[in-house]
């Protein structure tokens, strides 16, 4: 199966500007970005006439199986109806451009499966299994007069975490995760919003636990991942040797340089915050959760300068839950009152690429890609907030060289 756009605005956040060209895909790959020769025959022809061709967008805070903004009522839910409430969302995504997600809690390794076999349509998932917290942590969500045990071994669907405590139960956790196919390794490293008895500044691990899961991550070729927010929590994360920094909101500018150094990247979800100051108690937010949520929105956009200037890596993350996953584009309107187009472009193409391993394969419009692609009415080089409005703007999505998604031009 082949593919031509021709007439194309080529936009790639590798190059300063977009550029005309005629792209051929064949068989899910891109073959040539100036093609000139004849056209084989039975190859579908695409005259963009000036829209713009892009790589497919890449969103790496995700929890595709969190159908509900009430997390432990989320993982309470049957784990039938928890699969069959994923399948929306996944839809959803796709439909918004994302051809790739990271799923950083919750998605079990079987549903990516399934979204490779065409089981599901959706997003391609880069999972971690289920996130590792203490007792009393971001994924214990029992309340404080509770006093069973909790989940330390959850493999229930809508779960997103599960509970392991010391350096040893954090290896067997990491251990049990990587065996059934995690990419990489995601720990609770601070208190958080949706979780009832944690404070945002708690730390979620000590720091031999945090080595205990950057030891078993790197034997098997992975990193850890942590949920932060304080200054405190992610200096101890990066001194551990977390890679992937989640949220950072209270972030400064000693503690951002120290994630540079350290080559960090940095994943900030500004539309999670927004979201849930607007809608979360109507959608099931706990009303005495709101003054940890307003402690770090309030701080969202000042840590993403800050990370800027530090000269941390920044990729392209939202976070959201329940009925919130329908702004997940809505971060590109954000960040742009921070930073450059090229700058949000490229946290959601080639910088999203490069942290889950595929920076030569996805993210970009070259020779060689897979050919997950989007036409895009505008030119997001200019302004990266049209695509804050996908379902205007984002006009066809190709997924592995498959039109997956068609508006028509």
């Amino acid at each position: 199966m082949s593919i031509l756009f021709k007439n194309a605005l080529v936009v790639d956040a590798t190059e300063l500007g977009a550029r005309d060209g005629a792209v051929y895909v064949e068989n899910g790959q891109i073959r040539d970005t100036a093609f000139s020769g004849r056209v084989p025959e039975n190859c579908q022809v695409f005259d963009l006439k000036g829209k713009s061709l892009m790589p497919g967008l890449i969103d790496c805070h995700v929890h595709v199986v969190a159908s509900m903004m009430n997390l432990a009522q989320n993982a309470a839910l049957p784990d039938s109806l928890a699969v069959l409430r994923t399948v929306p969302i996944m839809r959803g995504m796709l439909e918004r451009g994302f051809t790739t997600v990271r799923d950083v809690g919750g998605a079990p390794v079987a549903l990516a499966d399934a979204q490779v076999q065409g089981l599901i349509a959706g997003p391609k998932l880069i999972v971690c299994g289920k996130a590792l917290s203490k007792t009393g942590g971001h994924t214990d969500f029992r309340q404080k007069y509770d006093v069973r045990e909790p989940h330390r071994n959850d493999h229930r669907f809508g779960s997103l975490g599960r509970i392991a405590d010391g350096p040893e139960e954090v290896r067997h956790a990491c251990r049990e995760e990587l065996r059934q196919g995690a990419r990489f390794i995601k720990v609770m490293a601070n208190g958080g919003v949706g979780s009832p008895t944690d404070p945002i500044d708690w730390f979620g691990y000590s720091e031999d636990e945090l080595r205990a899961a950057v030891s078993e991550a790197r034997d098997a070729h992975a990193y850890v991942s942590a949920h932060l927010y304080t200054a405190a929590g992610i200096k101890r994360a990066v001194e551990c040797g977390v890679h992937s920094l989640e949220h950072c909101n209270l972030i400064d500018e000693e503690t951002a340089t120290l994630a540079a150094v350290a080559g960090a990247v940095a994943v900030p979800t500004l539309t999670i915050f927004e979201a849930q100051a607007r809608e979360g108690e109507k959608l099931g937010l706990p009303k005495e959760n709101r003054p940890k949520l307003d402690m770090v929105r309030s701080a969202g956009f000042k840590s993403i300068e800050i990370l800027r200037n530090a000269g941390v890596k920044m990729a392209y993350g939202t976070d959201l839950l329940g009925e919130t996953h329908e702004y997940q584009n809505e971060e590109f309107r954000y960040r742009s009152e921070v930073l450059s187009s090229t700058e949000v472009l490229a946290s959601a193409t080639t910088t999203a690429a490069e942290l889950i391993g595929a920076g030569e394969r996805l993210g970009v419009i070259r020779e060689g890609a897979i050919a997950d692609l989007l036409v895009v009415q505008g030119n997001p080089l200019r302004n990266i907030a049209l695509l804050a409005a996908p379902l205007h703007n984002i006009r066809m999505v190709v997924q592995n060289g498959i039109v997956v998604i068609e508006r028509g031009f």
